[in-house]
């Protein structure tokens, strides 16, 4: 605790905010039951406000560690809920709604499998509708859609992040226990461990009164250098995934409750979320020194590091990132909580200032940061290759006409898209999605070839796609995105002429 209160750990964390533009951070750690907390920066830039222990922030996938829980505490009520084990076939317990698109996945997918990302299922995150589309999905419907979607590889073979498996899980608990995901949360985790201003979704919190508390979520705008500034968004399609909004304060109770066994966690509901089951890192690539892989137990990521086991998990959305980690052998846990996407640096170079302090290790020992989202770097690296590839290509000019490609696609699983022309390009309005973003088209060849340019309206940027058009005639009659890189294949949308339903 002496170090956690020293001027030194203070001031390093304020020059890593500074370095990695995090305009607030919120901190706090527990040790053998004694907690200590703190708050750096500025929960709001204009007018500033500053950040506490108390500020609200979105924990994005870090909520999964809750849903998680959820589900355990319902295989551990043998009385209630007999039949929800974590070997049961899902598609058993949420008949006629949980259809994966074949026989052979629908039958054999279990509890255990959505919860540790080894259903085979790609991520798809951009199927989903937020609260912006005319028709928004909620969990029941996302659990619905899944008979849509292709899958990524075979049962139980491979690891892939997958948020919409961790929404089915709420509507698991929905559909068993006759509540709301949030409720079941309120009742049997936020009040019992006093998490009083916990809550899921925005809407909830600022019902409770808490709006003042807030984080604005910040992105950095390098060429400008300033920052813009946005809410954390109402994301009731992506319940169970995230859109938990919590403090460091109250999400340490959590993490104490998990290391202490404290109820509403008994030994069983832990062993059961701890026990190791899919490898995220197979190839065990980017290690630090003394350190494994990682491996998805359920909501939790478990490694471990000079012989002592690690436990936690991150999260990241649009604005907001955190990261909770705990050392069950050493009583020790952290959470850590920032309003901008930097903060993910903040949070790992702090980590391991903690890992010196606890572990009594020199810093420099732990030099080599863990990667907790071995995706992301892939995803950077491909998005590389995908911008040599269109710097090679885009030189053919654009020679059918814009109007040819004009018009509703549709697609089972990812719905509409309205192909439109905006400043002489095609153009597509995606921001009813859950991931909002616009899509800009830049031919490549053939006229039928493109590279689409997906523009996240929160963070702006650009995350460059293959695209491709198929034509019947004289105009455009499919549209293909390679929205899931995984599959080695475009998702195809079918042209939808005027009046077809």
């Amino acid at each position: 605790m002496d170090f956690f209160h020293s001027e030194a750990f203070s001031s390093s964390i304020k020059e890593l905010m500074d370095e990695h533009h995090v305009p607030g951070f919120s901190i706090a750690i527990v040790h053998n039951g004694e907690v200590a907390s703190a708050g750096y920066g500025y929960a709001d830039v204009e007018p500033s406000k500053p950040c506490t222990a108390d500020t609200l922030f979105d924990v994005a996938s870090s909520s999964k560690s809750l849903t998680a829980a959820a589900v355990a505490l319902l295989i551990d009520d043998d009385e209630k809920y007999p039949e929800v084990q974590y070997e049961a076939i899902m598609s058993h317990l949420l008949p006629d709604d949980f259809v994966m698109p074949s026989a052979e996945y629908t039958e054999s997918v279990t509890v255990e499998d959505i919860l540790s990302h080894r259903s085979g299922m790609a991520c798809h995150d951009d199927s989903y509708m937020g609260p912006h589309a005319a028709h928004p999905d909620d969990a029941r419907s996302v659990t619905r859609n899944l008979r849509n979607l292709p899958v990524a590889a075979p049962l139980r073979a491979k690891h892939i992040y997958c948020n919409m498996m961790y929404t089915v899980a709420a509507y698991l608990v929905e559909a068993k226990t006759q509540q709301s995901f949030s409720s079941f949360l309120e009742e049997r985790f936020f009040r019992p461990l006093g998490m009083k201003s916990t809550s899921v979704q925005p809407i909830r919190t600022l019902a409770k009164g808490f709006a003042d508390r807030i984080a604005t979520g910040y992105y950095w705008n390098k060429e400008k250098s300033t920052y813009k500034g946005f809410p954390p968004p109402d994301c009731p399609e992506g319940e169970g995934a995230g859109s938990i909004i919590t403090s460091a304060n109250d999400f340490i109770k959590w993490i104490k409750a998990l290391l202490h066994h404290e109820s509403p966690i008994n030994k069983k509901v832990y062993q059961g979320l701890v026990r190791l089951r899919s490898l995220a890192n197979p190839d065990a690539e980017d290690l630090a020194p003394f350190e494994s892989p990682a491996i998805y137990a359920a909501g939790l990521e478990v490694y471990y590091y000079r012989g002592y086991t690690v436990v936690g998990h991150d999260g990241m959305i649009s604005g907001f990132t955190s990261r909770f980690f705990f050392l069950p052998e050493l009583g020790f846990g952290a959470v850590m909580m920032g309003n901008a996407t930097g903060a993910e640096y903040v949070a790992d170079a702090v980590r391991r200032k903690l890992f010196s302090a606890i572990l009594k290790v020199p810093e420099e020992d732990l030099a080599k940061s863990v990667s907790w989202d071995k995706e992301g770097d892939n995803n950077n690296e491909n998005d590389g290759a995908k911008d040599e590839e269109k710097e090679d290509k885009e030189v053919q000019p654009q020679v059918t006409p814009l109007s040819a490609y004009v018009g509703k696609y549709w697609n089972p699983g990812y719905h509409t898209l309205t192909v439109q022309i905006k400043d002489e390009k095609l153009f597509i309005d995606a921001t009813d999605r859950s991931f909002r973003c616009t899509i800009t088209f830049d031919h490549v060849s053939d006229q039928t070839k493109y590279t689409a340019h997906l523009y996240d309206i929160y963070e702006e940027g650009d995350e460059p796609l293959r695209a491709e058009f198929v034509f019947g005639g004289s105009r455009a009659v499919r549209l293909g995105l390679d929205y899931q890189e995984i599959l080695n294949e475009l998702i195809w949308f079918e042209f939808m002429p005027e009046g077809k339903a």
